[in-house]
């Protein structure tokens, strides 16, 4: 059973270290601060289309995320938020949105989603898990090691 306590929590510790602003440009080959928010972003999008397949009863779902190969689309998205700021505002809502959505999960929750994830070498998932375990790695993983990239990015 999944509730979005600790998710809210991870994403108001990440959503306060993006409204705290101040980031310097990004070393090479690392992501730059607004594109970390455009991958959370579409990340949320993909997350958010996952959970409502399973809330409309799907007995089947799929999720795939992979950070490094969408770099055009992450500054493609960027540009059509307006740049930081915008994106920032769009992820408030879409965080929003998938905390609500996992709030009525309920048993779906533990339906299995064919989770494809590849987050640098900390995070290699291919294999079906239960949403709830995606959702806790997302929770636990995905989103702290976003916010200690911007804290790192912060001049």
């Amino acid at each position: 059973m999944a509730e979005s306590g600790g998710l809210r929590r991870a994403y108001g510790a990440l959503l306060a270290e993006v409204d705290a602003g101040g980031f310097g440009p990004a070393p090479e080959g690392q992501l730059s601060a607004e594109q970390i928010v455009a991958h959370l972003v579409a990340n949320d999008e993909l997350m958010i289309q996952a959970t409502e397949a399973l809330l409309a009863g799907s007995p089947f779902a799929y999720y795939e995320v992979e950070e490094d190969i969408h770099r055009p689309q992450l500054d493609a998205l960027a540009a059509e938020q307006g740049g930081l700021r915008g994106l920032t505002a769009l992820l408030h809502t879409t965080s929003d949105r998938l905390c609500g959505l996992v709030d009525q999960l309920g048993l779906a929750a533990e339906t299995p989603v064919e989770t494809h994830l590849r987050e640098g070498f900390d995070l290699i998932v291919d294999e079906s898990l239960p949403w709830s375990r995606t959702l806790d790695l997302h929770t636990r993983v995905h989103l702290p090691k976003h916010q200690a990239q911007l804290q790192m990015l912060r001049a």
